[in-house]
This record gives C-alpha cells, structure tokens and sequence, in this order.
C-alpha cells in the first residue's frame, strides 16, 4: 500500500517536470510564431487605413481629408495617390487604379477630312419667286369684295373683287356696235374684242356680253395666281388706276429659311452644303436642306450675311416668321486630310495648347505633356497643325485630372510649364487674389474713397442699372465665347455708358464718376472693335475692378450684383468681373472651365 502511493507521487513528479520542460522547450517559439503573423497583419491594417487626402483636379493647391466639392469650382474632389514617378520632367505615370477614378479615357490621332459644324440661327421666309401683286386691269371703283381678309387661299380665276369702270362700260358698247357691223367691218369687231382681251377680259366672258346684248355695270376682277393672301390694299368703295395693286398673294408650297451667317464662318459655307434645323413648333422634328445661295453683302449694322435654303413645304409645316436652329457641316476647302481631335484632348492657357500622349510601361501608364499648334476650331473638335502624329494615342477625358497628378508631382504641366513642386498650402488661389488686389488698390489710389457712400440721385441709379443690364449682355457672350457677338454687345454697352448723364452727380460723387471713365470707354472700344476673344478678354480684365468699385459706391436701382474672381484667368494673374447670379459663369475660359471661380463680394442695392 505505501509503495503504490509512493509510485504515484513520482510518477506525478514526473509529469509535472516534463511539461515544464516542454514548455520552456516549445512554448516560447510558438508565442514568437503567433506573435509575427499579428505584427504582419497590424501593419497590413495600418497600411490599409492610412488617411486618403482628397484634391481637385483644376485647383491641385486643395488638399482635404474628405471628399466633397472643391471651394473654388465647385468640381467633385478626386483622391491623391502617390505615383511612380518618372525621369523624364514632362511624364507622369499612373495606375490603372488612378486612371479608372479620373476616368480617364484615350482615343488615337488619325487624320480624316475635316468637317467643321457651324451652327446657325435663321427665320423662314417666303420664296420671292412665289409672291404675286394682284392688280386692277381697270380704273373705277370697288364695288365688292369677295376676299376680305388675309391669309384667305384663292385659286387661279378665283373672283376676287367686283368693279364699275366707265371705260369697261364704254368698251363693251363699242363691241356690241361693232358686232352688230361684224359682216360689214370685221377689223373692227376684231379690235373691239381684243381691246377687252387686253383688259384681262376672257373669250367666254366677251362671248356673254354679246349674248346678254347690253353692257355689264360690274365686272369680277380674277385672280392671277394661286396662293394666300398676305396683304389686302383696298377696301369697298375705294377708287383703284388702271395696273394698281389691290392684293399681293404668295404661294406657300415652297418656302426660303434664311440663316445669318457670321464673318468667321463664311470662308467655310458654300452653295450645296447641307443644313439640319429645327424650330420650337415642331419639337422632335428634323429639316433637312441645302444652301442654294449666299448673299455676297454684309450688313453694316449686325456684321452678319445670309445663306438661303429652299425648301419643298407641301403640308405646311414651317410658316413664314418661324425661327429656326440649325447645323450646317462644312468640309475645308482644299479637302485634304489632317489630324483631328476632340476639344476635351486639348488644355487651352490662352497662349500655349497641350495635350498628353499615352506610353504603356508594365503596370504603368506614361502620359506626356505635348505642347501642339492648332488650326482651325471645328465646332467640337481642333485640326492639329504640328506636335502630333497620326497614330499616338491621346487622352480625350481627365486631362484636367492627368495635368493635376502632374503639378503635384513636380511635373511639367498645363499651368506649371517650368515643373516644380506645386504649394499644397490651404490659400485656396488667394495668392492670385491678392495680385489683383494690389492692381484695385493702384486703381484705388486716384480713387476719393470706396467705402464712401455717395448720395446718388434715383435717376442716375436707373441710369446706371441701364447700363450694368447691358454690360451682363455682353459678359454673357464673353461665357459664350462669341467674338462677334461680344463686340456688338459692346457696342450697345458703350452706348448705354454715354447715356449716363454725370451732371446729375454734385460734389465728390461727380469726381468719383469720371475717375478712370476714359478707362472703362477705351476697354470696351477695344471689345467693340476686335474679332478675336482673347483680345476682347484682355481688355475685359481692367475694366470690372473699376466698374465695380463705381456701382459699389453709387449703387444700383433694385439689384443684386456678384462680384466673381477666377485665379488662373489673366495669365494665373486672376481676373474679375460682375454677375447678377450666384452661379459662375466664366467669361475668361467659357465652356472649357465654366464654373471655374469663386465669388468676392455681393451688393444688395
């Protein structure tokens, strides 16, 4: 008995001794195995919560660590990763991943016949040709009408009017006369009808005066043509000449649609190119037409000439007065092919163009900043004169994405030509703004005080107003990169501006007026004057500061004006300009950065 218990107690010491060993033997490299395998997935999970900074496209100077709107423009915020960088200073490499976020999208360059697409706004008109001046054959009096209105339709022979003239009467009693004599003097029963013939009188209406055997006191005037009446000239009981106009009917079967054609679009339309249109009364409905004629004369007035189609119109579809839109597609004149790529390949400083080209590296893909001279504008597309190669492959959407990555990365780009690291400091384009600040304050200088105000007589604040709504004309088309329509908007801007009558401003406030006044004229002289836009831009640029700092001390009659500022306009230098809505509508870049800017003041008047 004691030696059982005896054998347990050492075979338990035994046990107990070599778990102990065991553990000090294996224990320590399992809690070492266990433990790395954690360290490698902490520092996964550390790698895959690192922060994502978030930054525009246009403005790379914005750095958030959320998503959201960029505080300039106001564009979708994009995540900023951190790229391979490459050796060469115009190259940037991104990621499949960084190209599908900035969904970028690439195309080849090819050469094809250039196709310009000029749009075009016209009225439909009637066909000259067509329209008819219904006369009196007769002298005497309307004793009836039987068209009394216009518009009514009237066929060839239709009874229009109903005459009494003396001399018909006379003319018909010679032919009953005569008739009478017919055996005897034929020559002249002859005569005597044919002098009635020669009064539009039909054989079968002569033939029924000879029945009846007396002269007919009324006689119908027939109508020569077929068509609607567009003007009724007499009325009941008016004395008419012999040859007078008493209607004027045209035939709406066919029809003319005449378009304005600007200055810088007629060296590309020509007889035989073809127009699609449509008009607000027919809305889902396409026209399709073709110049016959372009007027060779240029209105004085509006700068514009016109292209004619002529157009089948059996249903009566289109009317005269319609307006119309449409698009006319005209090839260049020599027909040769060259290089074409869409507008969204091409970033636009004013005075350099680029675009990126694609080179494929492994898992990469290079983009290369190419500067290229480009021809003419075709609507929706560029020809390329030189820096591009038919067959090399482009980006066409998230430009703006890829020059961004580039400024970033200390890259050449479309608004850092030099390269260097771009400042990620929180300015927001301030520094800009602050380089037209200083050229107001040099404005401001000759200037009495700004934050005077001025006790402006209500009827220079409507003047004023006048003259502001028409400036909006004119900024308007600046968004709309219209040169022509700019300059003849400012035109009228200049007019309104001279219509302001400063004798109704006493004191300081008509010394306050006339500062830098030949100023704001030369500018717009300039606008008025110029055919192309960026010389109208350019002037533009000088005139708002002041023009705002004269609404701003002498107000407006009942408006709200936007004071808007765009940093990279002006050369980066930034520019202003005035708006009567929130939105920005940028008149420095137009469709290619619209909403590009950010708005410096209101005024509430």
């Amino acid at each position: 008995m004691k030696t059982d218990k005896k054998n347990l107690i050492t075979i338990a010491i035994a046990v107990t001794v070599g778990l102990f060993i065991g553990w000090i033997r294996f224990g320590t490299s399992t809690k070492k195995e266990e433990t790395e395998p954690s360290s490698t997935i902490a520092a996964e999970h550390h790698h895959e919560g690192e922060e994502t900074i978030w930054t525009c496209s246009m403005h790379p100077q914005i750095r958030q660590s959320e998503p959201g709107d960029c505080p300039i423009c106001g564009m979708d915020l994009i995540p900023l990763e951190k790229e391979e960088s490459s050796d060469d200073p115009r190259e940037i490499r991104m990621s499949p991943a960084a190209m599908k976020l900035a969904e970028v999208r690439t195309q080849t360059a090819k050469k094809m016949k250039p196709v310009k697409e000029i749009r075009l706004n016209g009225k439909v008109a009637l066909d000259e040709r067509q329209v008819f001046s219904q006369v009196s054959h007769l002298g005497g009096r309307i004793e009836a009408l039987k068209v009394s209105f216009t518009g009514q339709y009237v066929t060839k022979g239709t009874t229009l009017a109903y005459l009494y003239s003396p001399e018909l009467v006379s003319a018909q009693e010679e032919l009953l006369e005569a008739e009478r004599r017919k055996e005897e003097q034929p020559g002249l029963y002859r005569a005597a009808r044919e002098k009635l013939k020669n009064r539009k009188l039909t054989d079968e209406q002569i033939n029924d005066i000879i029945a009846a055997g007396t002269p007919q006191q009324q006689f119908p005037i027939l109508a020569d043509a077929s068509g609607y009446v567009t003007q009724k000239l007499v009325n009941q009981g008016d004395y008419v000449k012999a040859g007078q106009p008493i209607y004027t009917i045209a035939n709406l079967s066919t029809l003319w649609v005449m378009f304005e054609v600007y200055e810088k679009d007629i060296t590309w339309l020509k007889p035989g190119d073809k127009v699609v249109f449509t008009t607000a009364s027919h809305p889902g409905k396409t026209f399709h037409g073709t110049i016959s004629y372009i007027d060779p004369l240029i209105d004085a007035q509006t700068r514009v000439t016109r292209a004619r189609v002529e157009l089948p119109n059996p249903e009566l579809a289109l009317k005269p007065g319609m307006f119309v839109t449409g698009v006319a597609e005209a090839l260049l004149p020599d027909r040769e092919e060259r290089i074409v790529v869409p507008k969204s390949a091409v970033m636009w400083t004013g005075k350099r163009s680029v675009v990126y080209v694609k080179k494929t590296d492994d898992d990469f893909v290079r983009f290369a900043m190419r500067e290229v001279v480009l021809g003419p504008d075709l609507g929706s597309s560029y020809i390329v004169e030189e820096g591009l190669m038919p067959g090399e492959e482009i980006a066409v959407n998230g430009t703006f994405s890829i020059d961004a990555a580039a400024q970033l990365a200390g890259k050449h780009s479309m608004m850092n030509p030099r390269g260097g690291k771009a400042d990620s400091g929180p300015d927001h384009g301030n520094m800009a703004s602050d380089q037209m600040a200083n050229r107001n304050r040099n404005h401001q200088k000759e200037d009495i005080n700004l934050d005077d105000n001025y006790k402006t007589p209500q009827q220079f604040k409507k003047q004023l107003t006048d003259f502001f709504n028409q400036y909006i004309k004119m900024k308007d088309a600046m968004v709309a990169s219209d040169a022509s329509k700019t300059a003849s908007e400012a035109r009228e801007t200049l007019k309104a501006l001279e219509k302001t009558d400063m004798s109704l401003l006493e004191g300081e406030a008509h010394i306050f007026w006339i500062q830098n006044l030949d100023t704001m004229k030369k500018a717009l002289q300039v606008i008025s004057q110029s055919k192309e836009i960026d010389i109208q831009r350019e002037a533009f640029v000088d005139f708002n500061p002041i023009l705002y700092r004269k609404i701003k001390a002498l107000g407006l009659d009942g408006e709200t004006v936007y004071y808007q500022f765009c940093p990279m306009a002006n050369d980066d230098q930034g520019a202003f300009w005035l708006s009567n809505e929130e939105n920005i509508r940028n008149p420095y870049f137009g469709d290619m950065m619209l909403e590009c800017g950010e708005v410096k003041d209101k005024l509430d008047f």
